[in-house]
């Protein structure tokens, strides 16, 4: 039963009202350094039957679907702001930790369940991979502020984003075998198919994707967003309908459509960022809807959910992280932060609605242990993640605002952008006036914005530590502008951001 006694005024208040909740429960997860899952969960369920009571909720199927839906936004999103630079070098290791990590993570939590619980084995195995993957809702939304060094962030990105295959063919496996007494080496070409058809089918769609996107002519800058994101659906659809991982497929084609040259880049960016973040609020919120404090915090629960939880963090992910990262070139303290760092998130909770769907006995409590074994996770580590990388001393530089492109005119019309870019200590333009600098010929700056003052350029203006540069360049030589924009202090020569002989003043 949901909101059967809600009107319809009712129910956009109530809408309304969850979307500021979760506004603010975003700004005051910031502060408290809480990551916001946690926020959002406990909204859910304050307004839920064992809360005040606004909502009854406890279909699981429709929480699935939301789940699933809002999953697809979210990995998608994340795939957008993914730069294939950075995730280059982290991809063998990642994947690695996706399959063979998210294996050995799930066989030893399950060997933990079944002595824990005293429950067959098929059973504690189903529960194990249900909390054997990392999340990517939580992943994303955790570094996305954090300046942790990009080769570990990018680790733990890639590892979240495509982890989902294989916890959910594990997932599915069991309940097979539970339910239909099906054999497990029948099922085992079903992974191959999932995974690499789905990263086939990601590569090749997103490519496609990208293309139609550049060359459609639409009336309205705005439609371009929604373009992109039926694109993300369509993937998903597409390899869920001819058994390959659909969630594999779209972050795929985030990254590979994120990577691109892409028209109308700046709008597809911020609406898709904007659709994530309502996409956190409602399936965590659901989520919570989903989970009755009662149940979820009585004791035996919470005593199970606690001792996998501790297992999970000290024994079984760094296990599952030390031996799945085998010379690939991390040393000590990153393995023992990727291990930390491994969040669970949505992910779990909604392979958690699975064994309830198919009617699997002790469904019910492994759910209620789930949803508690994410909330440890959520506190514990997603709180010192920070503190656990300054510790270990592995904080990168302070992040900046990714560089956008806006789009003056729509392509066949203009061939022109605005970029905007933010500089860094690190920048080879930083403390070079403009006259010096090596700009393209067909690249000016419009403006510079300095403090949150703006700034008009002339030949003598220095640009600073943290300027926001607006440059107007035309598409043919947007990349040489990046290519120098984007040259460190310790990298450039005479063909770089200064001239030669302006160097030897």
């Amino acid at each position: 039963m949901f909101l059967d006694s809600v009107g319809n005024d009712q129910l956009i208040i109530l809408v309304a009202f969850l979307l500021i909740s979760g506004v603010l429960a975003a700004k005051f997860s910031s502060q408290m350094g809480l990551p916001s899952l946690v926020l959002f969960i406990a909204v859910g369920m304050a307004i839920g039957s064992d809360g005040f009571g606004w909502i009854y909720f406890d279909d699981a199927d429709i929480a699935q679907i939301i789940g699933v839906a809002a999953l697809v936004v979210i990995l998608f999103e994340g795939g957008l702001q993914t730069k294939w630079k950075s995730m280059r070098p982290a991809i063998v290791p990642a994947l690695s930790l996706a399959t063979v990590g998210v294996f050995i993570t799930s066989v030893l939590a399950g060997l933990a369940a079944h002595y824990l619980l005293d429950v067959p084995w098929l059973h504690a195995l189903l529960l194990g991979s249900i909390v054997g993957s990392t999340d990517a809702a939580a992943v994303f939304a955790t570094f996305k502020e954090r300046n942790v060094k990009p080769k570990i962030a990018s680790t733990l990105e890639a590892e979240s984003g495509t982890n989902d295959p294989m916890a959910v063919f594990l997932t599915l496996i069991f309940i097979e075998m539970i339910v239909n007494d099906s054999s497990l080496f029948v099922m085992i070409p079903a992974f191959f198919w999932q995974m690499g058809v789905g990263l086939i089918l990601g590569i090749l769609l997103g490519r496609f994707s990208s293309f139609i996107i550049n060359k459609i002519s639409l009336e309205s800058s705005g439609l371009y967003p929604i373009l992109a994101l039926a694109f993300a659906f369509m993937i998903y659809s597409a390899a869920s309908l001819i058994g390959a991982s659909g969630f594999l497929a779209v972050y795929v084609a985030g990254v590979i459509v994120g990577n691109s040259e892409l028209t109308y880049r700046y709008p597809i960016f911020q609406f898709n960022e904007g659709l994530a973040w309502i996409a956190q609020i409602f399936m965590f919120m659901i989520l919570g809807l989903l989970a009755f404090p009662e149940q979820v915090f009585e004791g035996s629960i919470v005593f199970s959910g606690v001792m996998i939880s501790v297992f999970l963090i000290l024994v079984a992910r760094p296990i599952a992280v030390f031996i799945s990262t085998i010379k690939m070139g991390y040393t000590f303290k990153e393995k023992i932060f990727i291990s930390w760092a491994g969040l669970r998130g949505a992910v779990p909770i909604v392979l958690a609605t699975f064994p309830i769907v198919a009617g699997v006995e002790h469904s019910e409590t492994f759910f209620n242990i789930v949803f508690f074994t994410v909330l440890i996770s959520a506190l514990v580590q997603g709180s010192t993640i920070t503190l656990f990388a300054k510790k270990l001393d592995l904080l990168g530089p302070k992040k900046v605002t990714p560089e956008h492109s806006i789009e003056l005119i729509s392509l066949g019309k203009a061939n022109a952008e605005m970029v905007q870019f933010q500089t860094n200590e690190t920048h080879a333009v930083v403390g070079n006036k403009l006259r010096d600098i090596n700009f393209p010929k067909k690249a000016s700056i419009a403006a510079i914005v300095r403090n949150g003052n703006l700034i008009t350029p002339y030949g003598d203006t220095e640009i600073q530590e943290g300027d926001y540069l607006y440059i107007l360049v035309t598409r043919k030589f947007k990349e040489d502008l990046r290519v120098i924009l984007n040259q460190k202090n310790e990298d450039h020569h005479d063909n770089g951001v200064v001239p030669k002989k302006n160097k030897t003043k």
